[in-house]
């Protein structure tokens, strides 16, 4: 990794796996929708998720998230944008319609793969926390002499996402096999659901006051 200027690779993995492990809305969002729907709709969460961080990291990468952390417009009009589109989420799942299943079937408000790729697409992009980490943690393992700084970055960023993704899927999978049971009885379901919207409230409002 000389060519490239990166420094302690492993030191960034680890600390990245770490990272990644830590609960926040991207991984709430893949456990309900998995609860809900199964392995191939928290893969699917997951996906969008990781499609949000190659976002992150491209701007991170090209400086483009530079702006949130010296404009504090920019960086208000991202973070409502992610409050409000949090709290909707768990409004919706607060208030949203009683979930009725049989054995055999997807529950009556079971949202379409395209919609929760998309959701989960934005949970992630629209929160400039998320970009502002990018910028503040890969920077530490990149040589300040690298000729390459921005192929660093998107390599960096790889590894995490990678990493990251596999997390996903795993709490997914575990996700999937502790819910199967839990799904036969409605009035558990119900209190996950509520739980869950609680829960992406507050993430919505903590955002909604974090300073820049």
């Amino acid at each position: 990794m000389d060519l490239l200027g990166i420094n302690n690779l492993w030191l960034f993995i680890v600390s990245g796996i770490i990272l990644n492990v830590l609960p926040g809305p991207d991984s709430l969002y893949i456990i309900g929708r998995t609860a809900m729907q199964g392995f191939r709709a928290g893969s699917v969460a997951a996906l969008g998720v990781g499609t949000g961080t190659i976002f992150h990291i491209l701007m991170a990468a090209f400086g483009l998230s530079a702006i949130l952390a010296t404009s504090a417009a920019a960086f208000t009009l991202v973070k409502m944008l992610g409050a409000i589109y949090l709290v909707y989420m768990g409004l919706s799942m607060l208030f949203g319609r009683s979930v009725k299943q049989t054995e055999d079937s997807l529950p009556s408000n079971a949202i379409p793969l395209g919609k929760i790729y998309c959701q989960g697409f934005l949970t992630n992009l629209l929160n400039p926390k998320v970009a502002l980490f990018f910028l503040a943690f890969v920077p530490q393992f990149i040589d300040p002499t690298a000729q390459y700084k921005a192929l660093s970055f998107i390599l960096l960023g790889v590894i995490f996402n990678i990493n990251g993704m596999l997390w996903c899927h795993l709490l997914a999978f575990l996700t999937a096999v502790g819910s199967r049971r839990i799904q036969q009885n409605q009035n558990i379901t119900g209190w996950l659901t509520r739980l869950g919207g609680t829960l992406f409230t507050y993430f919505g409002l903590r955002l909604a006051f974090t300073d820049q």
